[in-house]
C-alpha cells in the first residue's frame, strides 16, 4: 500500500524544507548528542550542510539561462534590484541600531539585522513561478531566471558589510557565488548538462532542510513566536509594498511585484553560513534561523492572499463571493481563481521549495 508521503508534506507552505527541518530539530532537541553517538554517514548530516548546499547551488546555477529576453531581464532585474537595495537600506537601519549581535532582551529578543537582511534578500521561487503561471504570464515566469541570482548568502554578506557591519574577506564571498556561476556555466555551454543537473534542484532541498533541522533546538523555535510572525508580516507587507511600487513604475502593474514578497526556504540557512565565515555572527546565529524560517511559513501563505486580491483589483474581476471564479488573465491565458491559493503553495512546493 502507497503511502502519500510526498503528498502530505507538500500541503505545509514549503513544506519540502520546513518539514525535514522539524524533523531534524526534534531529533537534535531530544538527543543532542546522536549525530557523534552514530557517526559515519549518519553523523554526516549533522555537519554536512555546507558540502550539501555547494551541490545544491551548483545544480540550481545550471538552471540559469543568460540569453533572457530583454522583457525577462528588465522585470527580473528591477525586482531583484529592488529587493537588494530595499534589504540594504533596512540593514544600514538596523545595523546602526543593533550592530552585529542580537537583541537581548524584551519583546524582541532574538532579533538581528542578519535574520531580518535574509528574510529579505531571497524570494520562494516556486511560489513566484507558480502564482505568474496561474495568471497565464509566461514572461513574467521567465523573470526568476534573473532573481535567481539572489539566491544563497553571497548578497547577505554584500548587505552586511555594506551596512557596515563585520565584513567578509573576498574570498569568502567569491566562494560564497562560485558554485553558483559554476553550475551557470555548466548549464548555459552544454544543455544537456542543465537537463541532468536541474532535476536534482528540488531533492536536494529535504537534506537541506534536515541537516539544518539538526543544527537547531525547539527551544528556540518556541521562543521565536510571535516575533518570526512579524518578521513574516514585514517581509510581505512592508517589502510587497516597496516591490509593487517598483513594479509599477517600470511599467508594470504590480502583481508580480507583490509575488516576490516572500522568502525562499532556503534561505533559513544562510544565517549558519554567514557565522561560518564570520564568528562575529555566532551568538545570532540560531534566533535568526528559526526568525527566516518562520517567515517562510508566513509569507508562503499571505503572499498568495495578497497577491490575488490586487490581481483582481487591477483585472477588475468580481470577488468570488459574487459567485465568479476566474480571474481572467492579461496575456496569455485564464486562471481558476478559487484553486488559486491551494494550488500556488502546492506547486511552489513541489517545483522549487527553496529558492
Amino acid at each position: 500500500m502507497a503511502v502519500p508521503i510526498k503528498a502530505g508534506i507538500e500541503k505545509v507552505p514549503g513544506g519540502l524544507m520546513l518539514v525535514p527541518m522539524l524533523v531534524g530539530a526534534v531529533v537534535h532537541t531530544a538527543a543532542p548528542g546522536s549525530g557523534e553517538f552514530f557517526g559515519s554517514f549518519t553523523g554526516a548530516l549533522y555537519t554536512g550542510l555546507p558540502a550539501i548546499l555547494a551541490v545544491f547551488y551548483v545544480c540550481l546555477g545550471s538552471t540559469l539561462d543568460v540569453k533572457a529576453t530583454p522583457y525577462i531581464a528588465k522585470k527580473g532585474g528591477v525586482l531583484l534590484g529592488t529587493k537588494v537595495v530595499f534589504a540594504l537600506v533596512v540593514g544600514i537601519v538596523l545595523g546602526r541600531l543593533l550592530g552585529e549581535s542580537p537583541v537581548s532582551g524584551g519583546a524582541f529578543a532574538g532579533l538581528s539585522t542578519l535574520a531580518v537582511v535574509a528574510a529579505l534578500n531571497d524570494t520562494n521561487g516556486g511560489l513566484y513561478m507558480s502564482l505568474m503561471a496561474q495568471f497565464g504570464r509566461k514572461r513574467d515566469v521567465g523573470a526568476y531566471s534573473v532573481m535567481s541570482l539572489e539566491s544563497g548568502p553571497f548578497l547577505t554578506m554584500v548587505t552586511l558589510g555594506v551596512a557596515g557591519l563585520s565584513a567578509f574577506p573576498w574570498q569568502t564571498l567569491v566562494g560564497a557565488i562560485l558554485p553558483l556561476v559554476l553550475g551557470m556555466l555548466l548549464g548555459n555551454l552544454d544543455p544537456e548538462m542543465r537537463r541532468f543537473l536541474a532535476p536534482a534542484v528540488p531533492a536536494l532541498v529535504p537534506f537541506l532542510g534536515l541537516s539544518l533541522g539538526l543544527t537547531l533546538n525547539l527551544t528556540a523555535v518556541w521562543e521565536a513566536g510571535l516575533l518570526g510572525a512579524g518578521l513574516g508580516l514585514f517581509v510581505v507587507l512592508v517589502g510587497g509594498a516597496v516591490l509593487l511600487l517598483a513594479d509599477k513604475a517600470s511599467g508594470g502593474d504590480g502583481i508580480a511585484g507583490l509575488a516576490a514578497a516572500t522568502t525562499a526556504g532556503n534561505a533559513a540557512v544562510v544565517p549558519s553560513i554567514v557565522a561560518a565565515a564570520n564568528p562575529v555572527y555566532a551568538p545570532a546565529v540560531e534566533y535568526a534561523t528559526v526568525l527566516v524560517a518562520s517567515s517562510v511559513v508566513v509569507t508562503s501563505i499571505l503572499c498568495p492572499l495578497i497577491t490575488v486580491f490586487w490581481a483582481r483589483r487591477i483585472l477588475k474581476q468580481p470577488s468570488a463571493a459574487d459567485g465568479v471564479g476566474d480571474a481572467t488573465a492579461v496575456g496569455d491565458g485564464p486562471s481558476s481563481a478559487p484553486h488559486h491559493v491551494a494550488g500556488a503553495n502546492r506547486e511552489a512546493a513541489a517545483q522549487h521549495d527553496g529558492p
